[in-house]
């Protein structure tokens, strides 16, 4: 049964640190690359605590087993501010519905493919559905009719990801911004 610490946590760090570290011997090095050689964990662990620092098992495969001496928070919060890093230097793609019925009129589809034009010119990816009601579904070729339809509208600015495609209720198609050719 959990605590109600372990409730806001994310997943628990397995690294052994410290006292946790029971091997009869380890290669132990410092932050700086300073090697100590082959030296009980003991041993280790009195290097560690006469610098401040913390032992961390880094390779505990390895034979003997490696451990590091050093600021282990320190470490960790390094680590995590280059996964934000990262993140934040991910690009989002974001995708647009627009969605479009078998009886749909021409000055509605205009209207809809002026706003998916925008959408593409803005970098978004637009997925164009069809929805098929009742006995729409016996023929799903003329959901594909309107996505042919609005297509010519949009290729100007956008590439077709693939052939418009019947998905449950669904005609789909989808289209991405195009390419500019000088870059």
């Amino acid at each position: 049964m959990r605590n109600d610490k372990d409730r806001g946590r994310k997943k628990k760090d397995s690294t052994l640190l410290n006292e946790a570290i029971r091997l009869p011997e380890v290669r132990c090095m410092d932050d700086d690359g300073n090697q100590y050689g082959i030296i009980s964990s003991q041993e280790a662990q009195a290097k560690a605590d006469e610098l401040g620092l913390d032992l961390v098992l880094v390779v505990p495969d390895a034979k003997p087993p490696v451990c590091k001496i050093m600021d282990y928070g320190k470490y960790k919060y390094q680590i995590e501010k280059k996964k934000k890093e990262a993140k934040k230097n991910q690009k989002k793609i974001e995708v647009k519905e627009v969605k479009l019925s078998v009886k749909i009129a021409d000055n509605d589809i205009s209207y809809k493919v002026k706003h998916a034009r925008e959408f593409l010119e803005s970098g978004k990816h637009v997925k164009f559905r069809v929805f098929l009601r009742g006995r729409e579904m016996a023929n799903p070729q003329a959901g594909k009719d309107v996505l042919n339809r609005v297509w010519p509208m949009v290729e100007d600015v956008g590439e077709k990801e693939h052939e418009p495609k019947f998905e449950g209720r669904y005609v789909n198609m989808y289209v991405v911004p195009k390419k500019d050719k000088d870059k």
